[in-house]
């Protein structure tokens, strides 16, 4: 098992590019919080999407739609205080920058001043091109993100691999080549034929980052909870599993409860002692009071 060698300070976002150059894989992962992203960062993840999939692994809904700014820009806020070194990217939630250029910017500016992102991300082209112009012209950094795009899953005919006919593949490559020249640092390519993601890799001089997407991509992506067996839900089929933590969390509580029941917990040792000239003071002076 390898990981990154460590070093001082943020990862410079110019360096992804080189990393392209070099054909050095790049690694993200999704982070919710504290915990999560200072466990991202000792790992040497070089950078950490606090996505809207928060919606549905730690919010309990069943798509991303429902996540809001607020609850967003709060996860990102706990996550980036554990990622010192990995880049931050935020994901933008459905609604944060639909509506217009100056909403989005409004929108991205918070996830920049009030939550640490260095970073945020859109799904989509088409009018998301000229979101990503006004962001970058603001002096922020956008990850874009075709293909597969959950906040519109719906139009798309459900959670269904993207551009599997030729004019739709020539289509999501022109959407890339939009997207890049629209100032876009990287792009997520999601649920995108492996061949198809592999040529749209070769054409753009960002770097890709795939899910679902085959080895030909620049680096990959997998949700936290997807990735550790915490999310119970149907995993698609890109998802692998490197741990099975949710049964090893519910054991753990399960024998919790029942040394609790049982009394076996707490035990002498998890508990606090007091001096007995203090202890028989107390006991006294409670005595005192009930005469």
């Amino acid at each position: 098992m390898t990981s990154r060698p460590q070093t001082a300070g943020k990862l410079p976002l110019t360096d992804l590019a080189d990393m392209k150059g070099r054909h050095e894989r790049i690694v993200m992962v999704t982070a919710y919080d504290y915990p999560g992203g200072r466990l991202a960062d000792a790992a040497g993840v070089d950078i950490v999407l606090v996505g809207d999939s928060a919606a549905m692994t730690v919010l309990g809904h069943e798509s991303t739609t429902p996540a809001t700014m607020d609850e967003m820009v709060m996860l990102t806020r706990a996550a980036a205080r554990g990622a010192k070194r990995p880049l931050v990217v935020a994901d933008m939630p459905f609604g944060s920058f639909q509506v217009s250029d100056e909403e989005a910017v409004q929108n991205a500016v918070r996830f920049v001043k009030e939550a640490g992102a260095d970073a945020v991300k859109l799904e989509g082209a088409g009018p998301t091109v000229s979101r990503a112009l006004a962001l970058v012209g603001a002096g922020i950094p956008v990850m874009g993100h075709i293909g597969l795009t959950p906040q519109s899953a719906i139009m798309l005919g459900g959670f269904r691999a993207q551009g599997r006919t030729a004019a739709k593949a020539a289509a999501l490559l022109e959407d890339a080549r939009t997207l890049e020249q629209a100032g876009c640092f990287s792009l997520v390519l999601e649920a995108v034929p492996a061949p198809v993601a592999a040529r749209i890799t070769e054409e753009l001089s960002i770097p890709t980052i795939g899910i679902g997407s085959g080895r030909g991509c620049d680096g990959q992506v997998l949700v936290y909870h997807d990735l550790l067996g915490l999310y119970q839900g149907k995993a698609p089929r890109f998802v692998k599993r490197y741990a099975e933590l949710a049964p090893v969390v519910q054991d753990a509580l399960e024998r919790f409860a029942a040394d609790v029941r049982s009394g076996a917990f707490p035990g002498d040792e998890h508990t606090y002692s007091i001096p007995d000239d203090e202890l028989g003071a107390f006991l006294r002076g409670r005595n005192t009071m009930k005469t």
